[in-house]
């Protein structure tokens, strides 16, 4: 064999020993498995208080209402009564206010997260389309004081849908919501972990 073919193949050899032993040297420098975040409690109250308050129930209330304003004397009211009647759409949120979570909240055992939740509560109460008002008025009350009643109509509706909502059968169901989307929020923190939710008494 020519010395050019020899040295041809010794550069050759050199390559590829050199890549083979580049290529095995980064393999036994890799970890063998992932490396795992530690997650402790401050960690998940992070998460949590990151969302704020998390929506968990929507209702929505299709509810008439009237309001009477009298005063007992039928001669009186023929003057300065007024009655209005109202319906309209009112849609209510509720959920759990994360914000109030502390890290007491929150007991880590081994691969199990407990954590303690706030009752779900109210986060607002908004009109859902048109209020359907009908304002009946004594003759000298509409003359001098003539109101469209819309605004207390929809103070009564709003106050009316609340009242509703906050019967212990609706707020358990947004509890019982909140539980299921805050165990699952936390399993994207905490993997393989189990999380346990509870509710503060």
């Amino acid at each position: 064999m020519k010395p050019r073919n020899i040295l041809i193949l010794f550069i050759v050899f050199v390559l590829i020993a050199t890549g083979a032993g580049t290529f095995f040297g980064w393999r036994l420098a890799q970890p063998s498995g992932q490396i795992e975040r530690k997650v402790d409690a401050q960690v998940i109250l992070t998460a949590l208080r990151d969302r704020g308050f998390l929506v968990t129930q929507t209702y929505v209330f299709d509810q008439p209402v009237t309001i009477e304003k009298t005063s007992g004397s039928a001669f009186k009211d023929f003057f300065f009564g007024q009655t209005i009647t109202a319906r309209g759409a009112m849609e209510v949120n509720m959920g759990i206010d994360l914000s109030k979570v502390t890290a007491e909240d929150i007991k880590i055992e081994g691969n199990t997260i407990n954590l303690t939740l706030p009752k779900a509560s109210l986060f607002n109460v908004r009109l859902l389309g048109p209020i359907d008002v009908e304002n009946k008025q004594g003759i000298l009350k509409r003359l001098l004081q003539s109101e469209d009643g819309y605004n207390e109509a929809l103070s009564e509706l709003s106050k009316i849908a609340e009242q509703t909502a906050m019967k212990e059968e609706f707020i358990m169901r947004a509890t019982n919501n909140a539980k299921e989307e805050v165990a699952r929020m936390i399993g994207y923190v905490a993997e393989r972990k189990t999380v346990v939710a509870q509710v503060k008494e």
